[in-house]
């Protein structure tokens, strides 16, 4: 296994901040045309948040942010938890993660909002160790220390505490550090770190290069992917109405995708610059499927947050249902 990490992500890791992306003014496409004429919509700039480029990837490919009627850019992070440090600075208007990350960042950012839910599978994350680790079953685990990316209230996390506990074991039976996933990514391959939990792409191009799984999420993670808004974004009516318009737009780029999994999973590897062979299992696994929030995703998200709080990843019970703006689908 190669120990440099590859390029791309040493580039993110050095800039973590906002990728330069070109404003559009164009006509509107017919799905999003009745919205948008409610509101003059030229004056706003979104900051759509991006991890490891993904989201970034999928609209890109599917082409469907060419001809908004408002100006956006694109920030782009290696992980939750830096992505929503910078949404509850402001510098963020929508911020796509897993679930866990969602509830640990409304522990300290009360005024943001779910607005949309994306269906992936479990399979996209999971605990790793070398080829020739002696390691070969959770069980092993016991008295290790365990990697987890990116920080506190990470969907690893969750991952790891449910499978220690389907192993028979506890929490406490391992120790757990944190450290974010272009450093870990390096320190894996290098050898320094014996087991990782951790997430696509950083898992699945692991995988590629030899990694073994000790325990993916399925049937421990929910799959469910969400997006958040800013509190600011969500009370401004014209942020509102465009953030609306792109929700439409990352949900007809979901479609495209799972329709079109060869011509996506190609575009994926060349925009992300990632091995082919792992590009084509990343984009079959990820949250593709999306949909404005609604009642049975507010129902799952709030049996993780239980779950959670009873195993005191989070510090206190989140109430899903009031972070959840059910209300920003267009008439």
């Amino acid at each position: 296994m190669a120990a440099s990490v590859p390029k791309r992500f040493s580039t993110r890791r050095r800039t973590l901040g906002l990728l330069a992306a070109a404003p559009a003014f164009a006509a509107l496409t017919p799905f999003s045309a009745g919205r948008a004429q409610a509101a003059d919509l030229s004056s706003v700039t979104l900051v759509l948040g991006d991890q490891a480029g993904g989201t970034r990837a999928l609209v890109e490919a599917a082409k469907v942010l060419d001809g908004t009627p408002y100006a956006f850019r694109w920030a782009n992070f290696q992980g939750a938890a830096p992505l929503f440090e910078a949404q509850r600075a402001g510098a963020v208007d929508l911020a796509p993660a897993g679930d866990l990350p969602v509830l640990a960042a409304a522990t300290g950012d009360p005024s943001l909002k779910i607005v949309a839910a994306r269906a992936g599978s479990g399979a996209q994350l999971g605990i790793l160790v070398a080829k020739d680790s002696p390691v070969r079953r959770v069980a092993d685990l016991k008295g290790r220390t365990v990697f987890i990316s990116s920080a506190r209230g990470s969907i690893s996390q969750f991952q790891l505490y449910g499978a220690l506990a389907e192993a028979g074991l506890s929490k406490d039976d391992v120790n757990v550090r944190f450290i974010l996933p272009v450093d870990a990514f390096a320190a894996f391959a290098s050898g320094s770190i014996e087991v990782w939990a951790t997430f696509d792409p950083y898992y699945g191009i692991a995988v590629q290069r030899g990694a073994r799984v000790l325990r993916d999420g399925s049937g421990i993670s929910s799959g469910l992917g969400f997006i958040t808004a800013s509190g600011e974004a969500v009370a401004d009516p014209r942020k509102r109405a465009a953030v609306a318009d792109v929700l439409l737009r990352y949900q007809r780029a979901g479609d495209w995708a799972i329709a079109n999994p060869d011509a996506y999973a190609q575009i994926y590897a060349t925009l992300t610059r990632s091995p082919l062979d792992a590009a084509r299992q990343i984009t079959k696994r990820a949250s593709l499927k999306q949909r404005f929030i609604g009642a049975a995703d507010i129902a799952a998200l709030q049996r993780v947050a239980d779950s959670a709080f009873r195993d005191a990843i989070l510090p206190r019970r989140i109430d899903v249902q009031a972070i959840s703006d059910t209300h920003v689908v267009p008439a």
